[in-house]
């Protein structure tokens, strides 16, 4: 028989955290089944409302998920069959997706080695004059070099439509990811900085035009029972969840900095290491630290995340695989070598346990046993 791991850590802590919301997510729910208001109503106007102020965003539309919110927003900014779509290699399939699913092109670009975010020249260097919006990852929970996208947008006519499903909070010379660009996703996924208690997700953007548009498209076109204007989806934040995000969202600030001490923990505990190449923030960057993604040699991570599972640390890797070497996005014609950057952060990355409820112990376990594991 192998013997207990001393400790165990997981990657995200779930229960922790909602057994700090637990008594006002009750009261509410009480309420929403009390008034039967589960689709719209009071609750969810109130998040819309409270997330919007949060963040800075004057529109914020409530929506099914993060997936659905990237597609709304690409459409409400003109994005149609047969335009293009700029996006970074290193993401999660979603951010493709959207694309993919409004019937436009996904056109990729590269990232920066050392905050793995989307590559401004590169960006620029692929767009053209189909190119209908540029979509930065603000990955991790750091926020994009959005700023640095603005003369291609321009010079091409397009939008910038950030993908904030990881960034909730984060912050670029004080302004919040999420309000950018000219509209934005993000996905409320229960692991998130700010996580539902299932699917979710919210557009958000400075433009009435745009907002409206997000709603139309998001109730069946309609704006009028039975009144469709166009083609729309169904996609719509319900009451239940609208309760559990602003319950959590009292309290996102304080566990975002909970991450951020989480987060130079590490640095202090793992900076001596051999081998590991740590995050670091970008200048002007406020990061959230949704995941705290270290590098190791490519031979040793195989090796590297069975000790750490051995040992009852619930390591992870994000992502294995880049958008272009996928057998969804195969047709695409991308190779391997295309996209350097991406494919060497796919072979090296390991995701460490962070969240807001991590303690030093359990920190100080994890780097006891990455050193062990990279020896």
């Amino acid at each position: 028989m192998k013997p207990q791991p001393a400790l165990r850590v997981p990657l995200v802590d779930l229960a922790a955290q909602h057994a700090e919301v637990d008594e006002e997510i009750q009261a509410g729910l009480k309420e929403v089944f009390a008034e039967t208001a589960f689709i719209g109503g009071r609750h969810v106007a109130g998040f819309e409302t409270a997330y919007g102020r949060w963040l800075g965003s004057p529109h914020c539309v409530g929506v099914a998920n993060g997936t659905d919110a990237l597609e709304l927003a690409l459409r409400a900014c003109g994005v149609e069959p047969g335009t293009e779509v700029v996006l970074p290699a290193n993401t999660f399939i979603a951010t493709a997706e959207a694309v993919s699913r409004i019937g436009a092109l996904p056109v990729l670009a590269d990232v920066d080695p050392v905050h793995l975010l989307i590559d401004p020249a590169g960006a620029a260097q692929v767009a053209g004059p189909k190119t209908r919006a540029l979509m930065p990852v603000h990955l991790f929970g750091q926020t994009a070099p959005v700023e640095a996208l603005a003369p291609a947008a321009e010079r091409w006519g397009a939008a910038i439509v950030e993908d904030a499903a990881q960034s909730q909070g984060a912050e670029r010379f004080g302004r919040r990811a999420g309000t950018l660009g000219d509209a934005a996703g993000t996905s409320f996924y229960p692991g998130k900085n700010l996580g539902a208690a299932g699917d979710a997700g919210a557009v958000l953007t400075a433009r009435e035009d745009i907002a409206a548009r997000v709603r139309l498209l998001a109730d069946h076109g309609s704006r009028t029972k039975y009144r469709h204007e166009e083609p729309g989806m169904n996609s719509r934040l319900d009451a239940v969840q609208a309760v559990v995000l602003s319950a959590k969202l009292k309290r996102l600030d304080a566990w975002n900095g909970r991450r951020r001490e989480a987060a130079a923990r590490y640095a202090r505990l793992l900076g001596g290491l051999d081998g590991l190449v740590l995050p670091v923030s970008a200048e002007g960057n406020t990061d959230v630290w949704h995941i705290y993604g270290i590098r190791v040699p490519a031979p040793q991570r195989d090796r590297v995340l069975q000790v750490l599972a051995e040992a009852g640390i619930g390591a992870g890797v994000h992502y294995p695989v880049p958008v272009h070497l996928t057998g969804a996005y195969s047709p695409l014609g991308y190779g391997p070598g295309d996209f350097p950057v991406s494919e060497d952060a796919a072979e090296r990355l390991v995701s460490l346990p962070l969240h807001p409820h991590l303690q030093p112990s359990q920190q100080e376990y994890v780097a006891e046993t990455l050193a062990r594991a990279l020896r």
